[in-house]
């Protein structure tokens, strides 16, 4: 089938280049004319693993291209997905800005000739899909097309699997025609077994927001063991294994750490209170839950005060990760942007390392040192921050560390290290929700 995807961004890139693998026609269209040009060239805007081997490859066999232009396109296509951005609003009030997604919208409405199903694949409040038909509607009256809404799932650094295996497939749809289409769109991963929601519009709308939300409410609830765990003595990763193992609960989202951050927990969890105290309802563990994701920060930038005597002035701190999470150069929500300008502004002298986001890191954190080599973030310090589990981390040799430093403190704000062995080789283990372990 021909696909256009409005918007070759993370979400857009990565379904586009997953459909062509599909087998579908599709034509990536954006406003960047450098995003574009270096797009034909083979470069990808983004890191994550996989995807510029996926684009080189389809767009060599022919199955995917990229523009700037949609009136072609889209005039082919039996498909448009819109999948802009959809950030928090710029007033600091919550609301999904939904301003790039109507643009769109707007955009393709000129170009629709024969029946079409134009596709929310953005992260969209309920109600969103209905108000993309009648702005196409207000600006094309003859158009023939359906709304459906298709919401992504895809966690960063494994995006290119969750497409292509996913747990399942939601699509919003009124129409049997338009749930018949994307059944065709989809039917590669349909006929492996992968099965296909089919809900009305605000189910799926609603679906998106309830998945993140859930997700959250996890890590903020481990987080709050995490805290308790060190009160009382016990270890956070053992309870969180105990509970885990319930098939009722499940181990995923059970790994306490600085909080959430990323593109999609943050502003879709602010965004969904927004949606219940429009309607009137309450979500009151929602609300929770964000104030403890706040609070975790917090708490770890205390956490690395109270390690140092209860003063970081003076004091220089190796980072280890700067990345929200491994195996992507998302810097949005990162912990790192919140614990780092504490203790700068405290007077602490920071260098850090991240294996892909230090471009990006430098531009947000100029304050920060940034090295090529992990092992120099150590030089001097008086203490180690592990922020982000990249899995080369683990590869570090301990004992040239702890050489290196002015005093051996190891901060593991991930649990990723041997609390005994750290102890062993000479460190001061901290970690989260873990005892503190001294050599």
């Amino acid at each position: 089938m021909k696909l256009v995807l409005i918007g070759a961004g993370y979400v857009g890139l990565v379904s586009g280049a997953c459909f062509a693998e599909l087998g579908h026609s599709v034509t990536c269209v954006d406003t960047d004319e450098q995003k574009i040009a270096a797009l034909r060239n083979g470069q990808t805007p983004i890191y994550e693993p996989g995807l510029s081997e996926l684009v080189m490859k389809n767009s060599v066999e022919g199955r995917l291209k990229f523009t700037t232009d949609c009136a072609g396109p889209v005039q082919e296509a039996d498909a448009v997905f819109i999948a802009v951005g959809t950030p928090s609003s710029r007033r600091g009030d919550g609301y999904a800005d939904l301003s790039y997604v109507y643009a769109a919208a707007t955009d393709i409405a000129p170009y629709l000739n024969e029946y079409t199903v134009v596709v929310d694949k953005s992260t969209v409040p309920v109600g969103t899909a209905r108000q993309v038909a009648r702005t196409i509607q207000a600006v094309n009256p003859r158009a023939e097309f359906d709304v459906v809404s298709n919401p992504e799932f895809l966690r960063e650094g494994a995006a290119i699997s969750d497409f292509l295996n996913p747990d399942r497939v939601v699509v919003g749809a009124d129409s049997d025609k338009a749930a018949e289409t994307m059944r065709r769109i989809y039917d590669p991963l349909c006929l492996s077994g992968r099965p296909l929601l089919v809900t009305s519009l605000e189910s799926a709308e609603l679906i998106k927001y309830t998945s993140n939300a859930f997700l959250a409410l996890k890590i903020s609830f481990v987080n709050e063991i995490a805290n308790l765990c060190e009160s009382v003595g016990a270890d956070v990763l053992d309870v969180a294994r105990g509970i885990g193992l319930d098939g009722r609960i499940g181990t995923a989202f059970l790994k306490p750490g600085p909080g959430y951050g990323g593109s999609c927990f943050p502003k879709d969890c602010k965004a969904l209170l927004r949606i219940a105290q429009e309607h009137g309802a309450s979500l009151r563990i929602m609300e929770s839950a964000v104030e403890v994701n706040d609070a975790q920060k917090a708490r770890m930038v205390h956490k690395i005060r109270k390690a140092l005597d209860g003063s970081e002035c003076g004091k220089t701190i190796g980072v280890l990760g700067l990345a929200f999470k491994p195996e992507t150069d998302d810097m949005r929500d990162s912990a790192a942007l919140s614990i780092l300008p504490r203790l700068i502004e405290n007077g602490a002298r920071v260098r850090a390392h991240d294996p892909e986001a230090m471009e990006i890191a430098s531009a947000l954190l100029p304050e920060v040192e940034m090295v090529s080599d992990p092992r120099s973030v150590a030089d001097g310090a008086d203490v180690l921050v592990l922020m982000t589990e990249w899995k080369q981390y683990l590869d570090l040799d301990l004992c040239e560390l702890k050489s290196r430093m002015k005093t051996p403190l190891l901060i593991d704000l991930r649990n990723i290290f041997d609390p005994v062995k750290a102890a062993k080789l000479g460190f001061t283990y901290i970690g989260v929700g873990r005892t503190k372990v001294k050599p």
